[in-house]
């Protein structure tokens, strides 16, 4: 089954063995009857499992061409998850430039439970090895990464992580299975933001995560179960239902991304732009092998490098939304150093390139030239 039959179709058969629905319907309860002790149907109790939770886990691990979905109650959730795999002593090798709130996790919560992490720039995997030793069990890629639209090359870093014997998970929420697919490359562990581009509609908050490893698979669930940060029905049918068009979805974001990158290119009061569609962009060559497209999801610093014109450029916007999040079906603007990667300290993020000039897009499915026009008046 191809990419766009799966998104429909994948994991969904006999979903509704009472009535044949062709969408999976929302179970709206708790608890669920047992005929005696310990005899149910499959469900027992909502925090276990819920059969539309039940059918967005398959339909996760379709698209992902993986064996295991996991949905969690948010994308931090689903990471949380993984990071309790782990023990006091156990080290984990992050790069050095992703989203806020997963240093924010890191850092601020399972650092002072003895877990330790290395922040390292994984353009060159020599960085990566520098930091492996007989106490790392997790390499954490994201990418591309958020927001400098770096590159790692997930099948070279999981040849390193294979000969360690270290798991490597990847955060694919930039791309989206639709541009890329972890698991073949490698990876042990996918994870998603689902609130980003898998719902698309800005109306659902939720994580996931897939593998194919039956065990790795036990451990999670044990841990999902356990700790009980799931989605509720509501939210797995919302998610469930943006997946099934996240094809048509991805096909506009990665052209519509396209035309307003060169458009920020070629612009006179735009400084340096982030997208790695750009033949000049040090990831391109990586990205053109393990992705299909190149997304819609760009950054930016203003010509004058200044937090006031960055700052003035986002609140002249109208069509695009000054807003946290990415991935809807509307653009949205972003300031990162204000916004997204505020938890990150200002040494730290500036480090990478998240400098007070620095804005976010998530490109959006509108029209390309109202899109461009919103940006040329902004630009003054």
């Amino acid at each position: 089954m191809k990419f766009n039959t799966k998104v429909i179709h994948g994991g969904q058969e006999n979903i509704d063995p009472a009535y044949g629905a062709v969408m999976p319907p929302i179970y709206q309860t708790s608890t669920y009857k047992q005929s005696t002790p310990g005899g149910h149907k499959g469900f027992e109790y909502s925090r276990s499992g819920n059969p539309t939770r039940d059918a967005l886990e398959k339909a996760l691990a379709s698209i992902e061409n993986g064996k295991h979905g996991l949905a969690f109650g948010s994308g931090l959730a689903a990471m949380d998850a993984v990071l309790k795999l782990f023990n006091p002593g156990d080290e984990i090798v992050s790069t050095n430039d992703l989203y806020g709130g997963s240093y924010r996790l890191f850092t601020g919560i399972f650092e002072k439970f003895g877990i330790k992490f290395h922040f390292v720039g994984m353009d060159d995997i020599a960085r990566i090895e520098e930091k492996i030793n007989s106490n790392t069990k997790l390499i954490w890629v994201e990418t591309p990464t958020n927001p400098m639209m770096n590159v790692i090359d997930i099948q070279a870093v999981s040849q390193l992580a294979r000969k360690n014997q270290i798991l490597l998970a990847v955060d694919n929420t930039f791309a989206t299975p639709y541009l890329q697919r972890p698991l073949d490359l490698g990876a042990d562990i996918v994870m998603h933001s689902a609130t980003k581009y898998l719902g698309g509609h800005s109306d659902v908050v939720m994580g996931s995560l897939v593998v194919k490893d039956d065990k790795l698979a036990q451990r999670l669930y044990y841990i999902q179960n356990a700790s009980g940060a799931v989605p509720g029905p509501q939210d797995s049918f919302l998610v469930l239902r943006g997946i099934k068009t996240l094809h048509l979805r991805m096909q506009r974001h990665c052209e519509n991304g396209a035309a307003v990158a060169q458009f920020l290119k070629d612009h006179p009061k735009v400084g340096k732009v982030y997208w790695p569609g750009f033949e000049d962009h040090p990831g391109h060559e990586t990205a053109k092998k393990q992705m299909t497209g190149f997304g819609g999801m760009i950054s930016f610093t203003t010509k004058d490098d200044s937090k006031q014109s960055a700052v003035e450029l986002v609140e002249k916007l109208r069509v695009f939304t000054l807003a946290e999040s990415l991935g809807g079906v509307e653009s949205l603007a972003g300031h990162p150093a204000s916004m997204t990667h505020a938890s990150i300290p200002k040494e730290e993020r500036e480090k990478t390139g998240v400098v007070d000039s620095l804005i976010r897009l998530s490109v959006g499915i509108e029209d390309e030239e109202d899109l461009i026009e919103d940006l040329k008046q902004a630009l003054g």
